[in-house]
C-alpha cells in the first residue's frame, strides 16, 4: 500500500444509521433523474439532427436533384463518415424525409401550425426545472400557418425515434399524432403500448362518451370534465364468462383496479367499492364505484351494467351524484360527475334521457372478451350431432 494514501475508517454502524440512509437514497434518485435528463437531451440532440437532415433532402429536392440511386449513395456516405453510426440506414434515412414532411404537407395544407405567438414553430430550448404539463401545454393547441420550413417543437424531443415512425406512419392527422406524442410523455408507453392504443382507436375514443355537461356544467368546466371520459372503454384486460351479471364485472374491475385506472385515464384515483352514503336520516346508498379526478378536482361516480343502457339508470345516478356533491365533495372541489358504463346504448335515448337531467352525466359502453363455458360448448356440439339440420341452442 502507498504510504502517503490516505488511511479510511469504516464505521460498522453507518448502515444502520437513518440520516446515512436517507441520503444515500437521495444520491441515487439524483443520479437517476440525472442520468434520465441526460438521455433526453442526447435523444432530442439526436432526433434534431435527424428533423433538419429531413428537412434538407425536402428543400433541396434531393431525388430529383440527383437521381433515384441518391438514397443509397447518402447512406453509403453517412456511413464512411460516421462508420460507428447505425442510424443511416437507406431505410431510416427516407423515415427523416417522410417525418419532416408528414408535419410540413399537412401544416400547408390545414393552415394549423403555430405555438401561439407570431411565429411558426420553433425550437424550444427544454427547461429541465419545467413541468411535463407545462411542456405538454405548448403544442396543445397546434393552428396552421404559411411557413417554408418548420423547426422541430421540443417535445417531440422526448419520445424516441421509433414511436415517431409508428405515429407518422398510422395517424391520420396533426391532432391524432400530438395526441399520442403528449400521451407516450405523459405515460412513458413503450412502442407496444403506443401501437396497441392505436390499434384500439384510443384517440377517437376520448371525449366520445355522451354527455349533457355542456348544460349541467359550466364553461370551461364541461369541456374538461367530457375530455376525461371516453367510449368505449376496452376491458380487454378482463375475461368474463358468458353469464356473468353486474357484480361480477365490478368484482373483475376492482380486483384489476390497476389495469382499470390505466384504462380510465391519467389522474383518476380510486375512491371505494359499494361506498356507504349514508343520508342525514340514517338511509343508505351504495354507488358501485366512486373515484376522483386529482387533476379536476372532482368525484366521478361510476356505475356498471351488464345490459343494454335504458333510460331509468340515468335517474338513479343523477342521485348518487347529488348525493357525493352533499356528503363527500370539499369547498375546493369541482361539481362531482356520473358515468353510466353499459354494455351497449341507442344515442337517440341516451341524448333525450339526459335532456332534463340537471347533474353533469356521461353514458359510454364497454367492450371486453367473453368466454363461452366448455360444458356449454360441448352441449351444443352434441345437439348439432344428433339433429345436423338445427345448429341453433335452445
Amino acid at each position: 500500500m502507498d504510504k502517503n494514501e490516505p488511511t479510511f475508517v469504516y464505521r460498522s454502524n453507518m448502515t444502520a444509521d437513518r440520516d446515512y440512509i436517507e441520503w444515500l437514497s437521495d444520491l441515487k434518485s439524483r443520479f437517476q433523474n440525472n442520468q434520465l435528463k441526460a438521455a433526453v437531451r442526447v435523444n432530442s440532440a439526436m432526433l434534431e439532427y435527424y428533423w433538419n437532415l429531413g428537412q434538407d433532402i425536402v428543400r433541396k429536392h434531393a431525388e430529383s436533384k440527383w437521381g433515384t440511386g441518391f438514397f443509397n449513395q447518402l447512406s453509403l456516405d453517412m456511413r464512411k463518415m460516421f462508420p460507428d453510426e447505425t442510424g443511416f440506414s437507406v431505410t431510416n434515412l427516407k423515415y427523416m424525409k417522410r417525418w419532416y414532411l408528414y408535419y410540413f404537407e399537412q401544416c400547408q395544407k390545414c393552415r394549423e401550425i403555430t405555438d401561439g405567438s407570431d411565429n411558426p414553430i420553433r425550437q424550444r430550448t427544454i427547461d429541465e426545472n419545467a413541468t411535463e404539463e407545462n411542456s405538454i401545454e405548448d403544442y396543445q393547441e397546434i393552428r396552421q400557418r404559411p411557413v417554408d420550413e418548420l423547426e422541430m417543437p421540443a417535445i417531440f424531443g422526448r419520445i424516441p425515434w421509433g414511436h415517431h415512425i409508428d405515429i407518422i406512419s398510422r395517424c391520420k392527422t396533426i391532432e391524432e399524432a400530438l395526441f399520442y406524442i403528449r400521451s407516450i410523455v405523459e405515460n412513458g408507453w413503450s412502442r407496444p403500448s403506443l401501437n396497441t392504443h392505436i390499434d384500439n382507436h384510443f384517440f377517437q375514443a376520448q371525449g366520445s362518451a355522451i354527455t349533457n355537461f355542456e348544460k349541467a356544467l359550466p364553461s370551461p368546466q364541461s369541456r374538461l370534465a367530457t375530455e376525461i371520459l371516453k367510449d368505449p372503454y376496452n376491458f380487454g384486460f378482463l375475461t368474463m364468462k358468458h353469464d356473468y351479471d353486474e357484480k361480477d364485472l365490478e368484482e373483475a374491475l376492482v380486483n384489476n383496479i390497476t389495469q382499470f385506472l390505466l384504462e380510465l385515464g391519467k389522474g383518476f384515483a380510486f375512491v371505494g367499492r359499494q361506498m356507504e352514503l349514508q343520508m342525514p336520516n340514517g338511509q343508505t346508498f351504495f354507488p358501485d364505484l366512486v373515484f376522483y379526478h386529482i387533476p379536476q378536482h372532482r368525484y366521478v361516480v361510476v356505475e356498471l351494467k351488464t345490459v343494454k343502457y335504458i333510460p331509468e339508470f340515468a335517474g338513479k345516478l343523477n342521485f348518487y351524484v347529488t348525493a357525493a356533491d352533499e356528503l363527500l365533495r370539499g369547498k375546493d372541489d369541482n361539481p362531482s360527475v356520473g358515468l353510466i358504463i353499459c354494455k351497449s346504448s341507442d344515442n337517440t335515448i341516451v341524448e333525450w334521457s339526459l335532456k332534463d337531467i340537471n347533474k353533469p352525466l356521461g353514458v359510454a359502453t364497454y367492450q371486453l372478451q367473453e368466454v363461452v363455458d366448455r360444458t356449454v360448448l360441448e352441449i351444443e356440439q352434441r345437439r348439432k350431432e344428433k339433429n345436423p339440420f338445427n345448429n341453433t341452442v335452445k
